[in-house]
């Protein structure tokens, strides 16, 4: 029977990271939940260090400002596998699934630069957030802001900041959004030096522009209040407006806790757990919209700590290759080959800063199709099946000391070793019947008895791979 402690850790570090090793669970579960939140909370404060983006960029240096979506991919995957501080990393992930720009409209370094955004202004104000993100040259220019004039108002980005990433659909009319594209006229990028042919080198980032003489400083009607509105003075009041708090509640419920219906249903499906929601709304207007505050209530609450909740959310492709990579322990520094593995992702449905619209991947039961499905059970399944990876081997030493076993216990051996991963009734007798028809479990003394050994738990590893359980988080 898995240890319950180490069990709530694998849960906190599969939704709030991606996954990690037992070695790492079990020194997590001692030094505590809460103080593992905190920590994943406050990485500066703990003094954990920073990603070694150095490191990468002298074994990668095509990955400095990428001018192709392989190494952008590429080396925002290994970030995820190998950045000591997995929350922010996970945090980043989210906002880039919320606030969906994409390298099918926006080069390469301008998606890294916004990705840093996220990166640097995730955890805090939502509020500041906002601002940043209608600053982003990368935004700017996926929604078409650089159009948006005085004279001549392009609504793309008005609409989408309503619809999409504060208040979502019937909460706002055509008005409003006609008066938030009035607001942010003037909000553009400046010129830049375009780079030389494909030249990696030679890449000169766009930057955000005001320009007072475009903008219309004439009087509008938002939500009910009258005002010469700026871009700012907008965000104030979608801030303050009561379904930004529920929307932001539920983008973080979707996230963390329990997949929903896809973000246009939501005015017409309500929420799988109402009680849950008013908690994440409450903290995060009573933070003042902060998101590290928020994070803090639902990772401590009871609805997210209970196993009615474990294993509810269909991994992302990204959760499901960067969590494999990380249980394998492998490309733990900059070798080659990170292009060929982000690009499983891509295989699976999601294909690392490229979402197929401004509204996202839809996530859930639709990560799921005939032929996502192999793609998922096949990367999986491949790796975890490969005793050359450490984490693999690690598996097979600690399986390896208990001597022989029955079939039962080899089963549980490895889903505890590779989860914990808690599988229903069925599937597990499944299982060991399975493995029973493979005759005793024996480590043996020799060498090609270890070896015998070794194959048979890989194996048993690869069936879990295959599971509702394992591809599900």
């Amino acid at each position: 029977m898995a240890d319950k402690n180490i069990q709530l850790m694998a849960h906190l570090m599969r939704r709030a990271g991606f996954g990690a090793t037992r070695d790492e669970l079990e020194r997590r579960a001692a030094k505590g939940y809460e103080e593992t939140v905190e920590e994943l909370l406050n990485p500066d404060f703990y003094g954990i260090p920073d990603f070694d983006l150095p490191t990468l960029l002298r074994y990668q240096p095509g990955f400095t400002n990428p001018g192709n979506g392989g190494n952008c991919s590429a080396s925002w995957l290994y970030r995820m596998v190998n950045t000591p501080r997995p929350l922010v990393e996970k945090v980043t992930l989210l906002w880039h699934q919320v606030f969906a720009t994409g390298i099918a409209k926006v080069d390469g370094p301008q998606m890294v630069h916004q990705i840093e955004m996220f990166r640097q202004h995730g955890m805090g104000s939502y509020s500041n957030l906002l601002l940043e993100l209608s600053k982003n040259p990368a935004m700017i220019l996926w929604l078409d802001n650089q159009e948006n004039h005085k004279d001549s108002p392009n609504e793309n980005w008005g609409r989408e900041l309503l619809e999409l990433f504060s208040m979502g659909q019937g909460n706002y009319t055509e008005e409003d959004v006609k008066e938030v594209a009035r607001a942010f006229t003037g909000w553009g990028v400046a010129d830049t030096i375009p780079g030389v042919g494909s030249i990696t080198y030679n890449r000169f980032p766009w930057e955000f522009e005001y320009r007072a003489e475009d903008h219309d400083d004439g009087e509008k009607l938002f939500l009910g209040h009258r005002g010469r509105y700026n871009g700012e003075d907008i965000i104030d009041l979608i801030m303050k407006h009561p379904a930004t708090t529920r929307f932001v509640a539920r983008h973080l419920y979707n996230f963390f806790v329990g997949d929903e219906v896809q973000v246009p249903s939501w005015q017409d499906v309500a929420p799988r757990d109402p009680v849950a929601l008013n908690i994440i709304g409450e903290a995060f207007q009573s933070s003042n919209y902060d998101i590290r505050s928020t994070l803090r209530v639902i990772f401590n609450s009871d609805f997210f700590k209970d196993e009615s909740n474990w294993y509810t959310k269909v991994k992302s492709p990204i959760e499901l290759v960067a969590s494999t990579i990380r249980l394998i322990d492998d490309h733990g520094y900059p070798k080659p080959g990170l292009v060929a593995i982000a690009q499983h992702t891509e295989f699976q449905g999601q294909t690392i800063m490229n979402p197929p619209s401004v509204e996202g991947w839809h996530t859930g039961q639709e990560w799921i199709n005939s032929g996502s499905l192999v793609a998922r059970i096949n990367f999986a399944a491949d790796r975890v099946g490969d005793i050359d990876m450490p984490g693999i081997n690690s598996i097979v030493q600690r399986l390896s000391k208990t001597g022989d076993m029955s079939s039962a216990e080899l089963v549980d051996g490895c889903l505890d070793l590779m989860g914990p991963v808690k599988l229903n009734d069925t599937t597990r007798e499944e299982l060991i019947a399975h493995v029973d028809n493979d005759g005793p479990v024996t480590r043996g003394t020799t060498e090609e008895e270890h070896s015998v050994f070794a194959k048979r738990v890989c194996e048993v590893l690869q069936i879990i791979a295959a599971t509702r359980e394992y591809q599900f988080g």
